[in-house]
């Protein structure tokens, strides 16, 4: 048992759904199974693609379910029409069947989903209390000034979100608490769902002082978290050169399974390249500065640890143009676009290394993760709802 264990808590059957596009689903759900497990409790998992290869190689078991979620891109934007075409394809009864029989067979108490709504459709079927962990629900940014087909796609999902936050139990959302929220530009709600949304702290696995930092780790360094789309691959790119302008910084950079390794050519000595890190939390105890794109994960990982962040967005991706541009306008890092040159690249990473002010701004928000910490307040929430469920119905 860990330091959240309650032996007091009665045992309970997690079922816990994953969006599996992007790393911040991911995360906070490996998170949250570490937290319900040491507390004692039963934990399922559902992912698909490299979401549940990330799970596994973190130890857990994992049940394959449907991807209902397909983004695509070119040249560092979000291609948004061929994303709904996509997505739309993968809409079919068998798949939602498919998630129902994962609820039968797991019988769970509760089901959480991290962005996945086969799952809430199907604990809705089964009639089984569920939250929903959600970091965007502005979608009508999404969709806004993309012509009239669009704007039709986005009036349908705008009812269908609003339909589920009317069918779930609690909605959490993953982050400080206001004024320090990273994604407070992302969130609109409907009026009458604003009772059921609890701000619970940034959903992180491990908290800052039960992490060992990396022996031997060549400083300054930083870390790069890109992920696996291809249209990045520029971004790793220009890294590598502006790692060869200056051999006194050292980097680490993580690509993903989906990332053509082999057009990475001539990596300078002080770049390792690697494919995969199922825990990236030593580093970050270890670096001085961390590049990764708009996703609200990995931001609200680096700065619950104190680390300054450059951020490259999708190009007409709102949510993470909202997330970056909220890094820049705090000094908790730089807002940077695809088309910067190597040269600018390297001045941003030194002036972010050296300038004592952006570190001392994150600092502030690692103080808050340490005051919230989202697994341990969201395991209590949903154990104290589901005992206040049972008291009812007795």
């Amino acid at each position: 048992m860990s330091e959240h264990s309650n032996l007091s808590e009665k045992r309970m059957t997690f079922l816990i759904f994953v969006c599996g596009e992007g790393l911040g689903h991911t995360g906070r759900c490996i998170s949250l199974a570490s937290e319900l497990q040491n507390s004692g409790h039963n934990v399922f998992i559902g992912a698909y693609g490299y979401s549940r290869k990330l799970i596994e190689e973190s130890g857990y078991s994992v049940e394959e379910i449907p991807q209902e979620l397909r983004l695509s891109g070119k040249k560092g934007s979000l291609d948004l029409k061929s994303s709904i075409v996509s997505t739309a394809r993968t809409i079919s009864i068998s798949n939602l069947s498919s998630v129902r029989k994962l609820v039968e067979k797991t019988k769970p108490d509760f089901v959480i989903s991290d962005g996945y709504y086969n799952g809430i459709i199907a604990a809705q079927h089964k009639k089984v209390p569920v939250s929903i962990i959600v970091n965007q629900s502005s979608m009508q940014d999404f969709f806004k000034n993309k012509g009239f087909l669009i704007g039709i796609a986005g009036s349908v999902v705008r009812k269908f979100y609003t339909w589920i936050y009317k069918k779930v139990d609690i909605i959490f959302v993953p982050d400080f608490k206001p004024p320090f929220t990273i994604c407070a530009s992302n969130l609109s709600f409907p009026e009458n769902v604003k009772d059921k949304i609890e701000f619970s702290g940034p959903v992180l696995r491990k908290k800052y002082d039960e992490v060992v930092p990396i022996d031997g780790l060549k400083r300054p360094h930083v870390l790069c978290s890109i992920g696996g789309f291809g249209y990045r691959l520029q971004i790793f790119k220009k890294l590598l050169e502006a790692a060869k302008m200056d051999s006194n910084i050292n980097y680490t950079l993580i690509g993903g399974p989906d990332l053509d390794y082999s057009l990475l050519e001539d990596v300078p000595e002080n770049v390792e390249v690697r494919r995969l890190i199922p825990d990236p939390f030593p580093y970050y105890r270890s670096v001085d500065l961390v590049i990764c794109t708009g996703g609200h994960g990995t931001i609200t990982e680096s700065l619950s640890y104190g680390l300054p962040v450059i951020s490259f967005p999708d190009h007409s991706h709102n949510e993470q143009e909202n997330n970056a541009q909220f890094i820049e306008d705090n000094e908790y890092g730089r807002r940077l676009s695809y088309s910067v040159t190597p040269g600018e690249l390297l001045q941003v990473i030194k002036t972010l290394i050296n300038d004592e002010r952006y570190r001392s701004n994150a600092s502030v928000l690692k103080e808050q993760a340490v005051l919230s910490y989202g697994p341990e307040y969201i395991r209590k929430r949903l154990v104290a709802y589901s005992s206040s469920v049972s008291r009812s119905i007795c």
